[in-house]
Order: structure tokens, then sequence, then C-alpha cells
């Protein structure tokens, strides 16, 4: 594992001029500066964080092909053509490469880095699995939040079908996402201790992924 800094204020800047100038030609003409600060470095830090993680699953993926999303966007059914994300994705998924099985993710961006964990938009099944399992095992559910914030964005405005609208989890249950997230600033991303650091953010999180693997029936 690496004692030096992964990423620097570069990664930053880049991506600050990116957003300024989103556009095949200008990223073309900067590809390699953005492999320099950002696509190396971010495979170094994907493939140095296997030794911890798999401290904490060894079924945590940490592959760079599939652990750091594209910076392509997909906007064939998008209105906004803007070619490039203005952020960076790594994701480290519990045994498997869909975006939304249970796991840690990195997020670096300008004015806006953290490290989240839990499971994004599960399909019908596994969101009805978790649903029942939130009920079922309250108390479990409790131990594994507690301390934790987790994210509001996605819910429902009302509790879902066939779930009692009395339940005292009944916020937990109108949630489409089970995401904690837990804030970074931009020196600790570029200080020779994140490493141990997103592994400490991750770690005070792995009671919430562990649950959701235990619920969708996954080798943890």
């Amino acid at each position: 594992m690496s004692s030096q800094p992964y990423f620097t204020s570069e990664l930053f800047d880049f991506l600050t001029r990116l957003k300024r100038n989103n556009r095949r030609e200008w990223f073309q003409k900067n590809k390699a500066k953005y492999e320099t600060v950002i696509k190396e470095p971010s495979v170094r830090f994907v493939l140095d964080a296997a030794e911890p993680l798999h401290g904490i699953s060894p079924h945590l993926r940490c592959d760079p092909k599939s652990s750091l999303f594209r910076i392509y966007r997909d906007v064939r059914f998008s209105n906004d053509k803007r070619p490039y994300k203005t952020h960076i994705g790594i994701r480290f998924s519990v045994g498997s490469k869909d975006a939304h099985a249970p796991g840690f993710y990195l997020h670096l961006e300008p004015g806006g880095c953290f490290v989240c964990a839990g499971i994004w938009q599960p399909d019908r099944i596994p969101l009805l699995k978790i649903r029942e399992a939130i009920v079922s095992r309250s108390d479990d559910w409790k131990k594994v939040t507690r301390g934790l914030t987790l994210s509001d964005e996605d819910k429902l405005s009302r509790p879902p079908r066939g779930f009692p609208c009395d339940h005292p989890m009944v916020e937990d249950l109108k949630r489409k996402s089970y995401i904690a997230l837990i804030d970074l600033r931009e020196d600790e991303i570029c200080g020779a201790r994140f490493m141990k650091e997103f592994t400490a953010a991750a770690k005070k999180m792995t009671p919430l992924v562990a649950f959701l693997a235990a619920t969708m029936e996954m080798k943890w």
C-alpha cells in the first residue's frame, strides 16, 4: 500500500476545468492530463484498496475494470448531451459488477466529496426483501444504522403497499435506496493517510452493507 498520496489537487483542478469545457475537442486535447492525474491514480487506489477491504469482506470487488466508473456519460436517452461526467466514481460492490449491488462508493467532485455505503435503487424483488427484513428484524436494523446518516434523496411519499403505515420504521420503509454517507474534505483525499481514512469510514458503515448482503442472500 502506497505511503504517498493517491490524489492531488490537480484532480480537482482538472474536473473544474472540464465542467467549464465539457466538449469532446477539449477533452481529447487534455486526455493525457486526465490519464495522469485521474485515471492512473484511481486505478492504483482500487488495486491497493483490495487489502483493507478484503479484511472487511473477501467478496468485495476491487477490480479497476468494474470498480472505476467511466468518465463518459451515456447521452442516448438524455436531453443533456454533455459528453463527460465532472466527477469521479469508484465502487466496491459485493460479489457483483452490478451498480445496484450493495457495497461502498467513493465520489470525488470539487465541493462535493463523500464515501457512502449501502444499495442504490435495487430491483423490485431485492427491495421487497430489504423492506421485509426491516419489519421482521427491526432491532437488527436499528443496530446497523445507529450513528449513520441515511440519505433521504430517494423516498416514496407514502408507505409501500402491503406494509403497515404505523410501523416504527415507516420512514425507512419508504426508501427506494438504502445509502449511508460520510462527507470528505479535499485535503483529506489529497493526504497520505487517505486510504486509512477511507477504510475507517467503510468500517463504520460495514454493518449496514452486511445486513443488506445477508438480506439478499449474498456471500459476505
